[in-house]
């Protein structure tokens, strides 16, 4: 099976679970994908990112070595090395702190952060890891959720339907869908995000760099 919005795309997966690690490594074979390695601690993940050139790569955020947030720290040093390398980052637990690091890995494209449920439900997990590889940033609804609960005071220049949008947009999904999650048409959301922009005055050239700038703008709020 082949996602339908995916070209089949080269994956490093690291996990410490044996169980998990082939769960991941058969959802992502089952959509076409050819996991070119498959890790159980952060020195394995950087010696086999740096081997095999991937075209993203799947990696847990606590695991050996030291299982703290090296799969994290790991993340960090092979965006130092190739700073388009995008990072699909899985965790127990929500944590907004790794959240915000990961937003800070080269500019916040092609990164994700997501809970690791998410991999039971195959297509949606297949669907993250797509969108990542082509650039987008893709966090958890749930984060995206808990996040609406803070202050925003950076965003406090929003309508309550702007900060909608905005969190959908958090959530990686295009104007398209975001206008068929929240039943509008697709020119109002296309005016939303116009307006989004133009309040976080968001003036960088090229509409994708300022969608994500806008979603930085809102997770670190």
């Amino acid at each position: 099976m082949t996602s339908p919005s995916s070209a089949p795309l080269t994956v490093v997966v690291a996990e410490d679970s044996p169980l998990l690690r082939d769960g991941i490594v058969g959802v992502l074979s089952r959509f076409g994908h050819e996991v070119v390695a498959a890790v159980g601690d952060a020195d394995a993940l950087l010696s086999a990112a740096r081997a095999h050139h991937p075209d993203i790569v799947v990696t847990d955020v606590r695991m050996p070595p030291d299982h703290g947030d090296d799969g994290l720290r790991a993340a960090r040093v092979l965006r130092e090395d190739r700073p388009d390398l995008p990072i699909l980052l899985l965790s127990q637990y929500i944590e907004q702190s790794y959240a915000a690091h990961l937003l800070d890995l080269g500019g916040g494209s092609g990164l994700g952060y997501l809970l690791k449920d998410r991999v039971s439900a195959v297509a949606e997990f297949a669907e993250a890891v797509a969108r990542v590889a082509r650039g987008a940033t893709v966090m958890d609804p749930e984060v995206v959720r808990q996040l609406l609960h803070r202050r925003h005071d950076p965003l406090r220049r929003l309508t309550p339907r702007e900060r909608e949008v905005l969190a959908r947009m958090a959530e990686g999904l295009s104007n398209a869908a975001i206008a068929r999650a929240l039943h509008v048409t697709e020119a109002a959301v296309n005016k939303h995000v116009s307006s989004i922009l133009q309040k976080l005055d968001l003036r960088v050239d090229g509409e994708s760099h300022r969608r994500v700038l806008a979603v930085l703008a809102y997770l670190r709020a």
